[in-house]
């Protein structure tokens, strides 16, 4: 049923998303709603999960979240929730990330304001929903580019394995 209400766009792909989620956004706002707002930026700000920055002179002097609360804020709350007790998939790497840092309330709401990006861009842009899994930590990408940087340096000093000594014992 949402399949085809949201003009083919499957929101049960994204994992932690189950059917009072999808429900709660078909009855809430339904896909002509997600058109009112011009940027992802602007729903999650209107669901209230971004974070309100007061800034002044250049300083951050607070980032909390606003208070207040909708059936779809809720709903993706629950759906992030779901996604904490998962293993190993993108979104629950990103919420046990943030949930050691910060902890785990935090993460909740991290989490909700990412699967309401994913939701906007899948309903308006008409996509399907892709997981970054090639997707490199800063660890990765630091380790592969001391690999390249030896293998370059390897090359130019015209070095043989033969010439590397390495005793097994």
């Amino acid at each position: 049923m949402a399949f085809q209400y949201f003009g083919g766009i499957d929101l049960m792909e994204i994992e932690g998303v189950s059917y009072a989620t999808v429900l709660t956004i078909i009855s809430e706002i339904g896909p002509e709603g997600f058109t009112k707002f011009p940027t992802a930026k602007h729903f999650t700000s209107w669901m209230r999960l971004a974070p309100n920055n007061k800034i002044s002179g250049g300083k951050i002097l607070s980032h909390r979240t606003p208070k207040g609360s909708n059936r779809i804020k809720t709903a993706l709350r629950q759906a992030a929730n779901a996604i904490g007790n998962l293993k190993d998939t993108h979104l629950s790497n990103f919420f046990r990330k943030i949930a050691f840092k910060k902890g785990r309330q935090v993460a909740v709401s991290a989490t909700a304001r990412k699967l309401a990006v994913i939701i906007w861009n899948m309903v308006t842009k008409k996509q399907a929903y892709k997981p970054p899994t090639e997707y490199l930590f800063l660890d990765q990408k630091r380790k592969m580019g001391l690999v390249k940087r030896i293998k370059k340096q390897i090359n130019k000093f015209d070095i043989k394995p033969e010439d590397l000594d390495f005793s097994t014992s």
